[in-house]
């Protein structure tokens, strides 16, 4: 038995570090042969990976031991209850714990916190996220039941994020929308496309490809809704952090570089802990209350699942662990380095190949491409809608450094972006929109974002006039728009190539 887990374990480790493979060659062909310098900090960098491995290794094999099976079941249960109450009340809790948990909202979460010296409250803007990306859960499964084309919903929370954007104080834009970003990962993007697929395989008259998808796309635009109206709130009430650009980033450098030094001591690492215990404890709380209170079923496998919940709270303490010793240092180092090179195509490069390596790793996409080849009956190919969304995510967050280098205000990019998303979504074919929008949730993962918001953070910091809370966030809204386009696009392209043989047969 023992043998047998410390085989599949390796693998997992494996599987991770082949995942991490892709950003350290790009990391590294650029600090040898651009940069030509070694990182300062290259023990602690590569430490945080090794760290930042292991425990994606843990929290992956974790969340299938232990979390995947009963959350999978829970969905398939109520499917077959039936009642509309305990079925809206289970997606909005399932939504709002995972998210609470999610690795990528509580780095980006602190980091917020820690620019914005404390007018962004860390926890309470992870439960303004949590609960959007609850109502978004529930708000998609309804949808599914009613048998809505989900593109009206989309097209409608779109404009009213562009609509609330015009209100919103400038310091809180960037953050709304990478929120959106950040909220389906690891842990959320498999209960969520389990509960869609399911539901709609099992309601007569659902189309698993059209009506399964698009849970994940609401799981995205609600939070950009929800963070704003957060910010409009906090920075109504405090006084605005514009006037205090000058000496900011001197500050913000200051502690980031404090924070990569992590300091290993017994209670710390006790109280860190006990603080990821009270991030999983949610998800802990709805499964086992709705599986005993409402479903009235014993779980299956108890001491499996117990041994999977241990192994998710310690690779969850581990990822957060390796990433403030590892991928922020490596994304901001880079940044700063390629800032002082004063060569902006550089730059640029960097952020296309980084864009493109991260996300072709990205467990999320890979698990959701698989199932949209295996809906698709193969129609959809798995490597070739992934490639596809890499390039839009290269594209994205090459034209969101841009953005940064030019100190261009985010919302007139991610507007017209907006605007673009509707325009293709007339012309794209029905099967391919709820995977299109869906994929631009599941781009911005476990990988994806540290790197990413430390490379925006980075760049803001360190180009002269912009301030870090305004300019640094916003990548990782570049990386989850641009996706939705090139995948409608490409589809256009396959769809009139289909039509161009078929005539050309017939003639």
């Amino acid at each position: 038995m023992l043998k047998e887990s410390l085989k599949i374990f390796s693998k997992d480790l494996r599987d991770s570090f082949r995942d991490l493979a892709p950003i350290v060659l790009v990391v590294a062909f650029f600090q040898l042969f651009v940069v030509q310098a070694v990182p300062e900090n290259l023990l602690s960098i590569v430490l945080g990976l090794f760290i930042v491995a292991v425990g994606l290794a843990l929290f992956i094999r974790g969340l299938e031991v232990g979390i995947f099976p009963i959350g999978e079941n829970l969905a398939i249960d109520f499917a077959k209850k039936g009642s509309l109450f305990w079925l809206l009340l289970f997606a909005f809790t399932i939504g709002f714990a995972t998210t609470v948990a999610e690795p990528a909202l509580i780095a980006i979460a602190e980091k917020a916190a820690l620019i914005s010296e404390g007018r962004i409250d860390a926890f309470f803007l992870r439960m303004t996220v949590a609960l959007s990306v609850g109502f978004a859960i529930a708000l998609g499964v309804f949808r599914i039941l009613l048998g809505h084309p989900i593109q009206y919903y989309i097209i409608a929370g779109y404009v009213i994020v562009v609509v609330t954007t015009f209100f919103a104080p400038k310091e809180i834009i960037g953050l709304a929308y990478d929120s959106g970003g950040v909220t389906t990962s690891t842990v959320t993007v498999p209960l969520v496309a389990a509960l869609g697929i399911g539901l709609a395989s099992s309601i007569k008259g659902r189309n698993p490809a059209i009506d399964g998808f698009g849970l994940i796309a609401f799981a995205s635009l609600m939070p950009m809704i929800f963070v704003q109206a957060y910010g409009i709130i906090v920075y109504s009430s405090v006084p605005t952090v514009a006037g205090k650009v000058v000496e900011v980033s001197e500050k913000v450098v200051k502690k980031l570089e404090d924070a990569t030094l992590y300091h290993f001591d017994w209670v710390n690492i006790l109280l860190e802990l006990i603080g990821v215990v009270k991030d999983i404890l949610p998800i802990l709380l709805v499964i086992f209350l709705f599986q005993y209170l409402v479903i009235r079923k014993p779980v299956s496998h108890l001491p499996k699942i117990m041994v999977g919940i241990v192994l998710v709270i310690l690779g969850l303490y581990a990822f957060i662990v390796g990433l403030d010793m590892g991928l922020f240092p490596i994304g901001e180092t880079i940044a700063f380095q390629l800032t002082a090179m004063k060569n902006n195509l550089l730059i640029y490069l960097f952020a296309f190949l980084i864009g493109f390596s991260t996300t072709m790793a990205e467990p999320a996409l890979l698990a959701i491409a698989i199932k949209a080849e295996e809906i698709s009956a193969g129609n959809i190919r798995q490597m070739v809608l992934r490639i596809v969304v890499a390039l839009g995510v290269a594209i994205g967050i090459a034209l969101g450094a841009y953005r940064i280098v030019a100190g261009d205000p985010i919302h007139y990019y991610i507007i017209v972006g907006y605007l673009l998303v509707i325009v293709i979504t007339y012309y794209a074919p029905r099967y391919i929109i709820p995977i299109a929008y869906d994929s631009g949730g599941v781009t911005t993962s476990t990988v994806t974002v540290p790197l990413v918001a430390a490379l925006g953070l980075g760049l803001a910091e360190n180009i002269e006039g912009r301030n870090p809370l305004i300019d640094g966030f916003g990548l990782i809204a570049f990386a989850s728009l641009f996706p939705m386009l090139t995948v409608m696009l490409y589809s256009i392209y396959v769809e009139y190539e289909r039509k161009r043989i078929n005539t050309k047969e017939e003639k």
